[in-house]
């Protein structure tokens, strides 16, 4: 399949709607989408991630379709929205916005599982159990969740990051998608020579600092969050060397190159690679 009919195949899957939708914020994208059997799940929360190079143009409803199939195979699933270039985001309050919405279903999912744990507790004497909480990010998600897993005090037990732009130094020096890293992190960090330091990013000396804060190669999850990362060969949008420069800087990192997938298979429900997927988050796929 063509990387066009990989996207086409994806965008053309109908919306799902959540079951409900709750606000982690003030602003209109700062909302989750609840889909699943909260409270009584057969495995860990799922906080969903979607891509879209963290612009406003692209919103989550494209992997409602999956989030909805995560939540028929018995797990809850929280979609998260954020504040994206273009509508009031853009580095950093994309990156408080992903954290926040962790905190927030994390928060939720405990208040979950001890109001359905408090019976058998009772009964068996025990103190209830912590399913965790994964984060699974697609694309600019596969960054998000990759950099907001390595927050101190992140409530992140395990990060699947699919086709993540997981160097995000590389994905600049590559000017992936036009140059969506310098709009994200604000500026471009090229010199002119003119000594200015405008909004363009012109000068900006800070625009390296910005990156490597903003980078998950530099700053992975803490030893006991292991990382697996989900990378078509094929991947015309995020090329699979990015993953692979990330592994290599972090090898505890798992990495599972998909032959001759693109960049939106493993997130297209009904597809091989979206079966590898679903596999990898519960073994009874």
């Amino acid at each position: 399949m063509s990387a066009h009919d990989e996207e086409s195949a994806l965008l053309g899957l109908a919306p799902v709607a959540p079951v409900r939708t709750v606000a982690y914020g003030a602003h209109p994208d700062q909302v989750v989408d609840l889909y699943g059997p909260w409270g009584r799940a057969s495995g860990p929360p799922v906080v969903l991630l979607h891509g879209g190079f963290w612009r406003a143009a692209y919103d989550r409803r494209h992997l409602s379709p999956l989030a909805a199939e995560l939540a028929g195979r018995g797990l809850p699933v929280a979609l998260a929205e954020y504040r994206r270039v273009g509508a009031g985001g853009g580095a950093p309050g994309t990156f408080e916005d992903v954290a926040a919405a962790v905190d927030a279903v994390a928060y939720a999912a405990r208040e979950h599982e001890a109001a359905g744990a408090r019976a058998d507790d009772a009964a068996s004497g025990g103190a209830g159990s912590d399913r965790g909480l994964v984060l699974l990010g697609h694309s600019a998600g596969g960054h998000l969740a990759l950099l907001a897993a390595a927050r101190p005090g992140s409530p992140v037990t395990r990060v699947l990051a699919v086709s993540p732009v997981a160097d995000l130094a590389r994905a600049h020096e590559l000017g992936l998608s036009g140059g969506a890293v310098a709009e994200l992190l604000g500026g471009d960090g090229t010199d002119d020579g003119d000594g200015s330091d405008g909004d363009d990013g012109t000068d900006d000396a800070g625009f390296g600092e910005r990156l490597a804060a903003a980078d998950p190669l530099r700053h992975p999850p803490p030893p006991g969050v292991p990382v697996t990362i989900l990378h078509g060969t094929d991947d015309r949008d995020v090329p699979l060397d990015i993953s692979r420069r990330y592994v290599a800087a972090n090898p505890a990192a798992d990495l599972r190159e998909l032959a001759g997938v693109g960049h939106y298979a493993p997130v297209t429900p009904g597809s091989a690679a979206c079966r590898t997927l679903l596999g990898l988050l519960h073994p009874r796929s």
